[in-house]
């Protein structure tokens, strides 16, 4: 199942299915803003040390969301956005695929800039999202920056 809320200023989403980038850009643009911001994460082929085979991102949809509408009131309390779009992947994933998206237009680029890093920082703290890395020393579990070894495969 896939958790999608849509409005015309914000854009929130988990999903299964591949994060297109161009999704993302035609949702956020504005004829007032000149300013968008993007953060893009991806998956990487290692993390502390250890080589990234893949990872499994396990949410619970209900949740996130709950949270990503809190962290985004948060930005658009602090900065004038004019639209948000996060969207974060949840199952298997592979090297190289998008995790998440977050982006942001505001009507000048530093507002846009301040409030996408707000965003993705407090969703890696915040957002009770587990990933499982799979690694050629084993399967480890890591909650937002907390690291725990689950053993080997």
């Amino acid at each position: 199942m896939n958790e999608t809320h849509k409005s015309e200023a914000v854009f929130c989403c988990v999903s299964e299915k591949a994060i297109e980038i161009s999704d993302a850009y035609q949702f956020i643009q504005s004829e007032t803003a000149g300013g968008i911001n993007f953060f893009v994460g991806t998956i990487r082929n290692h993390n502390e040390g250890k080589k990234v085979e893949s990872l499994e991102y396990h949410i619970y949809d209900d949740m996130v969301v709950k949270e990503f509408y809190k962290i985004i009131d948060e930005a658009s309390a602090q900065w004038p956005v004019e639209k948000i779009y996060v969207n974060h992947r949840k199952g298997a994933l592979n090297i190289g695929d998008v995790a998440v998206i977050v982006a942001v237009s505001t009507v000048h680029r530093s507002e846009a800039f301040e409030a996408c890093r707000y965003i993705i920082d407090e969703l890696k703290h915040r957002a009770p999202i587990w990933k499982k890395e799979i690694t050629t020393e084993g399967v480890f579990w890591v909650e937002g920056c907390e690291h725990k070894h689950a053993g080997r495969n």
